[in-house]
């Protein structure tokens, strides 16, 4: 295999493209999404992504533009081999529509879903609301999703024909008056994990969904120790994070990691949205919780903390706020093995993935690291 980084031409036509890209998007895609309202433009990129994934010359084409590909990047985590630690987090793509897409693009991983054990419509729209001064958005999706059963089925098959690309499965409660019992929401999660097993590189447990009817049910330890249990007897090959909640201070937050400690989990994903809108200007009746660049700091906070004192127990992936290469190379310097975005997306263009791998492999030249492991954790004492 020969990567970009070491071919002269390919590289050289994977920088104007990118460039390209970028241009493309600011003035011209990023203006025609943006007059739409946030709703209809989510809706409309996803299935325009949709149909594009079956177009393989077209995806031929966004493979030489955007892919690269460079063996520093290269990680082994939790056993799984990526060409690259940077994903795609849950949230954006809830029922496997664009794992081509991001596949010819050149992505390390892509979350689907999350997906709960019955189709949830989830919450009435609108669910986002745009706030470009703090490039983040305010989401209140609620779960929305086709259901495990008919998600997983095109997970499987985004996992078996995806050609580097790594696929992880996000799953959680389902959003209706069905599963109010805290014992019919354990059993709605064993039930999609069960479907899960075997047909995707990773699966992430949910627990920090904060825009349902029931709210965050387990991440009170006494509860979460008991839906860990309940899914400890799920047989699976491919290796389990629970999706934390960020809205937690470090004692709370350690009394759940500990409880995670106790479980058949590898790993964690550090932070899910924001909640705190202080010293912030959002209109008081827009409903949801903040992606984006608010969630930079709180999520960096805990990701150091938990790599401190948990770091040889779990591996960490980070979220929240990242946009350029220097920040996804900050979580990886405290701690994080596997780093995810969705705002930088929207606000950025498909491209912002290729500058971040770009952007960090020159990075970890620059301080002579050989592998982009080398460097995970180096700035923690």
């Amino acid at each position: 295999m020969e990567y970009v980084n070491q071919s002269p031409v390919r590289d050289a036509v994977n920088r104007v493209s990118t460039d390209l890209f970028s241009l493309a998007y600011r003035y011209g895609v990023k203006k025609a999404i943006f007059a739409m309202a946030p709703d209809d433009a989510h809706a409309r990129t996803l299935a325009f992504c949709h149909a594009a994934g079956k177009n393989t010359p077209l995806m031929w084409l966004l493979r030489g533009m955007l892919d690269y590909t460079d063996p520093v990047l290269e990680t082994n985590v939790m056993g799984v081999r990526f060409s690259n630690p940077f994903g795609i987090s849950a949230g954006l793509d809830k029922n496997c529509d664009i794992a081509p897409v991001a596949d010819a693009a050149g992505y390390g991983f892509e979350t689907v879903g999350s997906v709960t054990g019955r189709p949830c419509v989830g919450n009435p729209r609108p669910w986002f609301h745009r706030l470009p001064q703090y490039e983040s958005m305010m989401v209140h999706v609620g779960l929305a999703n086709a259901g495990s059963e008919a998600v997983i089925r095109d997970v499987e098959k985004a996992y078996t024909h995806a050609r580097q690309m790594k696929i992880s499965v996000s799953i959680a409660r389902t959003n209706d008056d069905e599963t109010i019992d805290d014992e019919e929401g354990i059993e709605d999660y064993r039930l999609s994990l069960e479907r899960a097993a075997g047909k995707s590189d990773m699966v992430e447990i949910n627990i920090s969904c904060p825009n349902t009817m029931v709210g965050e049910r387990f991440v009170a330890p006494e509860n979460l120790d008991r839906l860990l249990t309940a899914l400890d007897s799920v047989d699976r090959p491919q290796p389990v994070l629970v999706k934390m909640p960020q809205d937690k201070p470090w004692p709370k937050f350690r009394e759940l990691l500990d409880v995670v400690c106790d479980h058949d989990v590898q790993g964690v994903t550090i932070a899910n949205l924001r909640k705190d809108r202080s010293g912030m200007d959002i209109p008081v009746d827009w409903k949801g919780n903040l992606s984006g660049a608010p969630c930079r700091e709180p999520s960096n906070d805990l990701l150091e903390q938990t790599y401190r004192d948990y770091g040889s127990r779990l591996v960490l992936a980070g979220v929240g706020g990242v946009s350029t290469a220097e920040q996804a190379y900050w979580k990886i310097r405290h701690g994080a093995s596997l780093v995810m975005l969705v705002s930088a997306l929207m606000y950025r263009g498909p491209q912002v993935m290729t500058e971040i791998r770009r952007g960090v492999a020159a990075l970890l030249r620059r301080d002579g690291f050989r592998h982009v492991e080398d460097a995970v954790g180096v700035d923690v004492d």
